[in-house]
């Protein structure tokens, strides 16, 4: 892995530890939470014949096995994560599927990929942990062709995605949790499209197309512990803490869901921007 900076060591630790373990212990479930979110981006990606693709941010590479899938599952995608145990089931996930393709565990924000390589650049909530997206969204413009699609699904606001921060509210009492910073790196860094804008035109990119995105994501009711207790920061958070602590939380959380309880599922709207750019020659 190339040389981050603390910013990253911090995510580094974090998606290397125990968020990274989490995601893959429960891929089977984010895998049906995420699949409506993941066909968007994939059903509004246009690739060219011969088309070459990266997938910044790919985790355990479901977006990344589908990208190739419409390409034909030719050796034309790349993935690159930070985390080492979700590109490990990234790579079991492309096995099983036939897809050949390299995952790199590298952060894009520095990594040295070849000059102009691209001819589409994509990502499902994987841009916006960058310490320097600037920087970041220049390097993988240098990795692009001229005229490269851009496809990004990023969330918009934390007020505008209620189901995301449900749980953080509820186990304050209980639990530290690291408050969120506006604007800094992190789940809803991108939820300001003029930022988004602004970090695009100044990182070589132009045609910028910003567009609300609303999707309807579900879960079974009988999984909604499991994904408290996994996922997010409280589920982070809970890795590390005693089994009372646990039980402490969990009684303390699971109601404020109760609105989000629809017979057998847990319904949630996904609030994210569909961010289209172009590699400006």
């Amino acid at each position: 892995m190339d040389e981050l900076n603390s910013s990253d060591n911090q995510y580094s630790e974090v998606w290397n530890g125990p968020a990274g373990r989490a995601w893959v212990q429960t891929q089977d479930l984010l895998d049906r939470i995420m699949k409506p979110i993941g066909d968007s981006l994939i059903e509004a990606l246009a690739p060219a014949p011969e088309c070459r693709l990266l997938d910044v941010g790919c985790g355990t590479g479901s977006t990344t096995v589908a990208a190739a899938r419409k390409l034909g599952m030719k050796d034309s995608c790349v993935g690159i994560d930070i985390s080492e145990p979700m590109l490990a089931a990234a790579r079991k996930r492309a096995e099983d599927e036939g897809a050949t393709i390299k995952f790199l565990c590298a952060n894009a924000e520095t990594y040295p990929f070849e000059s102009q390589q691209f001819d589409a650049i994509i990502s499902r909530f994987g841009v916006m942990f960058f310490a320097n997206p600037v920087q970041a969204f220049s390097n993988l413009r240098k990795a692009a062709r001229n005229q490269a699609e851009l496809r990004l699904i990023v969330w918009r606001s934390a007020e505008d995605n209620p189901f995301m921060t449900e749980a953080e509210r509820a186990a304050a009492p209980i639990l530290s949790l690291q408050v969120r910073k506006a604007n800094a790196p992190g789940q809803f860094a991108f939820g300001d499209p003029r930022s988004v804008n602004r970090i695009l035109q100044q990182s070589g990119w132009k045609d910028t197309e910003i567009l609300p995105l609303d999707i309807a994501c579900s879960l079974p009711e009988s999984e909604l512990d499991r994904y408290l207790t996994h996922l997010g920061p409280v589920g982070t958070a809970l890795q590390s803490e005693d089994q009372q602590t646990r039980d402490r939380v969990l009684q303390a959380v699971r109601p404020a869901f109760a609105r989000y309880i629809h017979g057998n599922e847990v319904q949630f709207n996904a609030a994210c921007w569909m961010v289209h750019a172009r590699a400006a020659s």
